[in-house]
């Protein structure tokens, strides 16, 4: 027997589910479609009516750095400092600190322990991948170009708001 989708899965199939969709422009960046629809915003275009497709898409992973004991120790620590420090201010806000600990020794305590426990999680995660992940990396997903879609009775609207839309200044080169 399946199970039902939530309504926030209804409403994503709701939107994905657009296939008579026109496209009325396209771009090469993100931030330039997004800006449309925004300017379609503006001009109190009915936007509900709008999806933003990227086509070509490639997940881009960047390397930032060598991964090793020392580098995974200190990840680790700061990790857990930060981490540590939060936790000290959301038990002062909540009063756990009592009249006889000073929101100063809270934040100490935090941060103490956050750095022990990050460094021990970071060195264990280390241990665990075996050496099949030496390094560090942050990732995201990239199109080749952007289109703007709308519903078949919006396009001619959208495409006349769209060709009176200011051109973006181009920033100086240095």
């Amino acid at each position: 027997m399946s199970q039902p989708f939530s309504p926030q899965q209804q409403a994503l199939g709701n939107l994905l589910d657009r296939p008579n969709r026109v496209q009325v422009a396209s771009y090469s960046q993100y931030l330039e479609a997004q800006r449309a629809v925004d300017y379609l915003s503006d001009q109190k275009f009915a936007v509900e009516h709008t999806s933003i497709v990227g086509e070509g898409l490639k997940i881009v992973e960047q390397v930032t750095g060598r991964l090793d004991w020392t580098r995974a120790l200190s990840l680790g620590m700061t990790q857990g400092a930060f981490t540590g420090i939060f936790i000290g201010l959301i038990l002062n806000f909540l009063g756990f600190g009592g009249e006889n600990r000073s929101f100063l020794s809270l934040m100490i305590d935090g941060l103490l322990l956050g750095v022990i426990f990050g460094a021990f999680w970071g060195l264990l995660t280390y241990a665990m991948s075996g050496g099949r992940r030496d390094f560090t990396s942050v990732g995201g997903m990239r199109a080749d170009h952007y289109n703007v879609m709308v519903d078949p009775e919006l396009a001619e609207q959208a495409r006349a708001l769209l060709e009176r839309m200011p051109s973006m200044p181009v920033p100086p080169t240095r």
